[in-house]
């Protein structure tokens, strides 16, 4: 297993292209003899003589209609630096005097270029096209391109990259090959990594303007540091068929009616007569209120912590759940995220949002008593459902809960544990829920990536006797698993005080999905 194959989805690695100017062509190229420059063009492919003393061929892919005519300037330049001086006439003489026989014994390299077919002489290997294409992207919103899409990065700005923007005081470049339509570099970090990522990214911008991008990642193969350099113009932004707004305001419709169905008992026992007794649905509006308000708080704290970080979110997408009314909603970062703490901060501002406002009313739902004295009437046992639910009514109601007991509550009492179980279910662990998010964000890309599965594993199991479970696994298995997009520099950990709002959440996510396992009543517990 290497680092490509585990990135696979995100940033995978590209079949092997004589075209792509790796620098393992050069011992093989090494004495090729040509006798003049020589240019030729088939396609979008084209392979440049430069030097008879260097005696190289570079070959690149250029395409005529995004890439500009200075860049040819640039080559040129690069190559005057090493060579002062051109091939003379006498030199072409000599070359053209050479027997037929002579360049025969040379060893050669052919680019056979026949739809996608390339062969690279080094390993005696050649890409019939059926070789595997990457696919995916490292940006979250991102188009897959096609292969003959990839603006390539030239030898000579690899050579660049190498020698002036890595170097021995940030980062010693000890091994290179062809990644996502750019280079993979390994080698040895030196220094802070925030500190190291701020350096090579003011170089690199120095020499090549916002052309390419960097990302500073953990090779989950060997936890060591690696670089990535892509081209900006591989980054092409997603478009969909449907408008965003207009599709997440239909969900956003669906999940309306859906809080409002929620909250009138009458209508859930048949859903069909929903629409013969539509005025019923208001009866519902305080709890969807209620609990809408919960969401919406949510969303906002991630919202303003997004606006703090830079972060770009997309449009939410609200998800309707007939049973809980919603399952809150799914957003989209649309930008790459700059380090783990700034991913931190906009997971664990929505949850902790939620919570806090879902607590205070769900304790103030215990404290003062329902408006018409009567409630809502609920077997003691619902309190079973919930460790921090249970435990707080057992601590504010004392005696008076006990198994097997109809108990009247508040009904703001059931709203807003509706709130703080939507906040607990998004707080998972899994994929790219804010869960997912918090452990990528607190552990790196392994560990979260473990906990992903395991968590899916354990709703799997948990959904044979929920079917809130069941709805909601489905919606992470297919929607939500991931994995999450790189980040600019993912080797840096997040400040202390940020890991501990983290692991807040998830414990406070917890404490809601676990059931209370003790019985309501004195004697039980003295017994137990």
């Amino acid at each position: 297993m290497n680092f490509t194959t585990t990135f696979r989805g995100n940033l995978s690695l590209l079949s092997h292209c004589s075209s792509c100017c790796d620098i393992r062509f050069q011992p093989i190229l090494a004495s090729l003899h040509v006798t003049r420059p020589v240019r030729c063009r088939l396609g979008n492919f084209s392979s440049y003589k430069v030097s008879r003393k260097k005696r190289e061929l570079i070959c690149r892919v250029t395409d005529t209609q995004t890439e500009p005519d200075s860049n040819n300037d640039k080559e040129k330049e690069v190559h005057d630096g090493q060579e002062n001086q051109p091939a003379t006439a006498s030199d072409q003489e000599d070359d053209n005097s050479q027997p037929d026989s002579q360049l025969d014994s040379q060893p050669q390299v052919e680019n056979q270029i026949n739809g996608n077919d390339v062969a690279d002489t080094k390993g005696g290997v050649q890409d019939d096209g059926n070789g595997e294409v990457a696919s995916g992207s490292p940006l979250p919103g991102v188009k897959p391109q096609q292969l003959d899409e990839y603006i390539r990065i030239p030898k000579e700005t690899i050579d660049i990259l190498k020698d002036q923007v890595f170097g021995f005081d940030t980062f010693f470049v000890t091994n290179q090959e062809p990644y996502e339509g750019g280079v993979l570099f390994k080698g040895n970090l030196r220094g802070q990594a925030a500190k190291t990522y701020e350096k090579i990214s003011t170089r690199m911008k120095n020499k090549f303007g916002d052309q390419y991008k960097l990302f500073l990642l953990v090779n989950p193969e060997d936890d060591k540091p690696v670089a990535v350099v892509v081209p900006r113009k591989t980054l092409q932004p997603e478009t969909t068929a449907v408008p965003e707004w207009f599709a997440a305001g239909a969900f956003g419709l669906v999940t309306v009616f859906t809080l409002l169905l929620r909250n009138v008992p009458a209508l859930q026992s048949n859903l069909l007569s929903t629409f013969d007794n539509l005025n019923l649905l208001t009866n519902g509006l305080p709890g969807a209120l209620v609990t809408a308000l919960v969401i919406g708080v949510h969303e906002l704290g991630h919202i303003l912590a997004a606006k703090s970080t830079g972060v770009e979110l997309g449009v939410p997408y609200f998800v309707p759940s007939w049973q809980i009314g919603s399952f809150g909603a799914i957003t989209r970062i649309r930008n790459i995220v700059s380090k783990r703490e700034d991913l931190l901060k906009v997971a664990a501002a929505g949850p902790l949002a939620g919570f806090s406002l879902g607590f205070v009313l769900f304790l103030v739902g215990f404290i003062f008593p329902p408006s018409d004295g009567i409630g809502i009437v609920v077997d003691a046992s619902v309190f079973h459902e919930s460790f921090l639910a249970g435990g707080f009514a057992k601590l504010l109601l004392g005696d008076v809960l006990k198994d097997g007991t109809p108990i009247s509550v508040n009904p703001l009492v059931i709203w807003a544990w509706a709130g703080l179980l939507i906040n607990a279910i998004n707080s998972i662990p899994a994929g790219e829920l804010d869960g997912g998010r918090i452990a990528f964000a607190l552990w790196g890309r392994k560990a979260s990536t473990r906990l992903t599965g395991v968590s899916i594993v354990l709703l799997g199991l948990s959904s044979l006797f929920s079917d809130v479970t069941f709805y909601w696994v489905v919606l992470v298995f297919f929607l939500q698993r991931g994995p999450i997009a790189p980040l600019s520099e993912e080797i840096t950990d997040p400040d202390d005080k940020y890991i501990a709002l983290g692991v807040l959440v998830l414990f406070l996510g917890l404490l809601v999905c676990l059931p209370y396992p003790f019985p309501f009543s004195d004697q039980a517990v003295s017994n137990f």
